[in-house]
């Protein structure tokens, strides 16, 4: 029993936090990312595994899941399924433009001793302060706030979805994020909670992991304006993450940890 409830907790964090640490990845898998014509259609997977885009550990959670049109308008996710080791659901791209797919997931984690025991909470943000006994001893809270997405356009590629929200960490695209080609240097913006996230560090990986020796990671740092660079090496999908801890939660005396996943297709020239 202790064994599955450790093995339990770990998933629910993996599942809420792609920290850089961490062997697993959660991401989403777009069918496509530029398409045209006059029915188009999207399937998305979303899972966490340690090959990217290869399906072998767990199932994305979809409770956060949103859709964004190009006017901004929220979507309905259709045929939305949850599977062993994928979760997945379709978007019908009825107008032109670029829409937003984004899974984001809040929590809180407490750990702490009650008559020294040793204890162990997981919940809502608003729910922590009645979930601790009074007599509870060594007490640890987090705050968790992390944001999963992909782009995918029909037709021209519109920005009206790339606005970012002022909430947690997130990637303001400076380059299209669907107009990414092999060969040519793609900028984006980093922000935190609305401000430059001056100093941030971003891991960029191609996917292919399980077919080859070598990681092929691409690190880099964002700028005092929150900005970074990259010449991509070759076309395929790239997974590009990043994280940071500080200490402006909701909840006193919490530390925040915020996390950023998104999922590009690079084309070739």
């Amino acid at each position: 029993m202790k064994n599955a409830v450790r093995t339990a907790l770990l998933t629910s964090a993996l599942a809420i936090l792609p920290l850089a640490a961490q062997a697993h990845r959660t991401w989403l898998l777009p069918s496509a990312t530029v398409l045209s014509g006059t029915d188009p259609w999207v399937t998305v997977d979303g899972a966490v595994s340690n090959d990217l885009f290869y399906f072998e550990h767990f199932p994305l959670q979809l409770d956060g899941l949103s859709v964004l049109s190009p006017d901004g308008k929220a979507v309905e996710a259709q045929n939305i399924a949850k599977g062993r080791y994928r979760s997945t659901f379709d978007v019908k791209l009825e107008q032109p433009g670029t829409y937003r797919m984004m899974v984001l997931n809040t929590g809180a984690f407490a750990s702490y001793k009650v008559d020294g025991q040793n204890k162990r909470w997981r919940g809502k943000a608003d729910q922590i302060a009645m979930a601790i006994p009074a007599n509870a001893t060594d007490v640890k809270l987090s705050e968790m706030h992390g944001r999963i997405e992909a782009f995918v356009t029909s037709g021209k590629p519109t920005s009206e979805t790339l606005k970012p929200t002022g909430v947690g960490l997130e990637m303001v695209p400076v380059t299209h994020p669907n107009n990414l080609v092999a060969g040519e240097k793609a900028t984006f913006r980093m922000m935190l909670d609305g401000q430059p996230a001056a100093g941030l560090a971003i891991e960029i990986v191609p996917g292919g992991i399980r077919y080859r020796d070598k990681l092929n990671d691409i690190k880099v740092t964002a700028d005092e304006s929150g900005t970074f660079s990259v010449t991509w090496p070759g076309p395929g999908m790239y997974w590009m993450n990043a994280s940071v801890q500080d200490s402006k939660s909701t909840i006193k005396n919490a530390q925040r940890r915020a996390s950023y996943t998104t999922t590009v297709e690079v084309l070739p020239q």
